[in-house]
């Protein structure tokens, strides 16, 4: 008995204790655990989806949760104050175009090429096409990317010149140093916002317009020219192309160029109080200037000349072998571009060859099915005329279909030899 009796007791102690600590956990819950074991499953999830973002912030949830929750709410708050310069031009609206600044209108013509038209914008005037007549006005106040229709029914895309656009269309004296050698001639001299660079040779302003944009606000070009009509057209041409670029965006264009006239060869004393980050020489007979702009480029730094023929380039580097100039030649290259034609192809019946595949298709004999595409491929030919006379319209359906891909007829021919000279200190005798 007396064993029984110590048994009962400790366990109806050991069930005391679980009520207590039954109850001390049950303490601990908040009213919306206590509500949630009250209902059943479905109600109790639906409550707390509801209360999810009441709960989360608590006085009862971690600084963990607490901090995701405050970190939503101080967004907003905080936005307002830093109303900096990225966040401002970020938010800028595209701006209409304006009287009096530069228009691009493309016209698709056949065989996949595209009319570029250069105009400015002015209240009276017509813009006039092979694809009809377009008054300006109709164009001033539309923002670029705009489809236009002419007299005619043809479709013109209305857009703002980019700056190898400009340089291609605008107007020229001698020929012009084309963007894809610019290009690489800045890579060659690898031009930096700040720097000082010297041009020899002008021209129509390309490269000049170039090199502006290269060593921004903070840099200088100065360019030697020694023709006046030249001089004179590369300052129009640049002068043109900075008020255009301020009626259509928001910042200013530098005027960071300063245009010369006079022999390169004869600045001899110019060139005693300057030092030139890089130099580049577009002229007939560069040999002549070397010996006068060396002394003024920087330890290390390059001279990149553009020249038409190799036998120039021959000169060039004869002229620097035996006048011992401290330049050492990298290498000389000749940049092309091999333009590629990328269409849908066409049947002779000028009917899209579509891929579609049916289950006659799928469960036919596989030797004829390729007896099948084997002649179908023979008919397909490519319709150029139709597939690019204008720009698609939005009422065309559209369906996969295969592609004829092929080398352009129109590919870039030579242009120049670009060479890279470095230059070095000589070693001491």
């Amino acid at each position: 008995m007396a064993l029984a009796a110590r048994l009962l007791r400790r366990a109806l102690s050991s069930a005391s204790d679980g009520r207590r600590r039954r109850r001390a956990w049950e303490a601990s819950l908040s009213p919306l655990e206590r509500l949630k074991r009250l209902l059943p499953p479905e109600e109790a999830a639906a409550v707390e989806r509801y209360a999810e973002p009441r709960s989360s912030a608590s006085p009862q949830a971690p600084a963990e949760e607490k901090m995701a929750v405050a970190a939503p709410s101080a967004a907003p708050t905080a936005a307002p104050s830093s109303q900096g310069s990225p966040e401002k031009k970020m938010a800028a609206r595209p701006i209409p175009l304006r009287a009096g600044e530069l228009a691009l209108a493309e016209l698709r013509r056949k065989h996949n090429a595209t009319l570029k038209l250069l105009c400015r914008l002015e209240a009276g005037a017509v813009l006039n096409s092979h694809g009809g007549l377009l008054p300006h006005r109709d164009i001033i106040g539309q923002l670029p990317g705009q489809l236009l229709r002419t007299s005619a029914g043809a479709r013109l895309l209305l857009r703002r010149p980019s700056l190898d656009e400009y340089v291609l269309l605008m107007p020229r004296g001698p020929t012009i140093a084309y963007p894809k050698d610019i290009s690489a001639m800045l890579m060659m001299m690898d031009v930096h916002p700040g720097d000082v660079v010297l041009e020899s040779g002008s021209g129509s302003g390309a490269l000049s317009l170039f090199l502006s944009r290269a060593v921004g606000p903070k840099g200088r070009v100065i360019s030697y020219e020694i023709r006046d009509d030249h001089h004179n057209l590369a300052k129009k041409n640049y002068r043109h192309w900075r008020t255009t670029w301020k009626k259509g965006h928001t910042e200013e264009w530098p005027d960071n160029v300063d245009f010369v006239l006079k022999d390169i060869s004869r600045a001899a004393e110019d060139m005693k109080s300057l030092t030139f980050d890089a130099i580049v020489l577009d002229m007939l007979n560069p040999q002549s200037a070397l010996s006068v702009v060396h002394p003024s480029l920087k330890e290390g730094g390059v001279c990149a000349v553009y020249l038409a023929n190799i036998t120039q380039v021959i000169d060039l580097l004869d002229r620097i072998r035996t006048c011992r100039l401290p330049f050492a030649c990298e290498n000389i290259i000749e940049v092309t571009h091999r333009n590629w034609l990328v269409l849908p192809a066409k049947i002779k019946n000028c009917k899209s060859s579509q891929r579609v595949e049916t289950q006659e298709d799928i469960e036919e004999d596989p030797q004829q099915k390729e007896c099948d595409e084997i002649q179908t491929r023979d008919q397909i030919v490519l319709n150029e005329g139709e597939g690019h006379e204008s720009f698609p319209d939005d009422a065309e359906t559209y369906c996969s279909a295969p592609y004829v891909a092929r080398p352009s007829h129109w590919q870039d021919a030579h242009s120049a030899f670009l060479t890279k000279l470095r230059k070095f200190r000589p070693p001491l005798s």
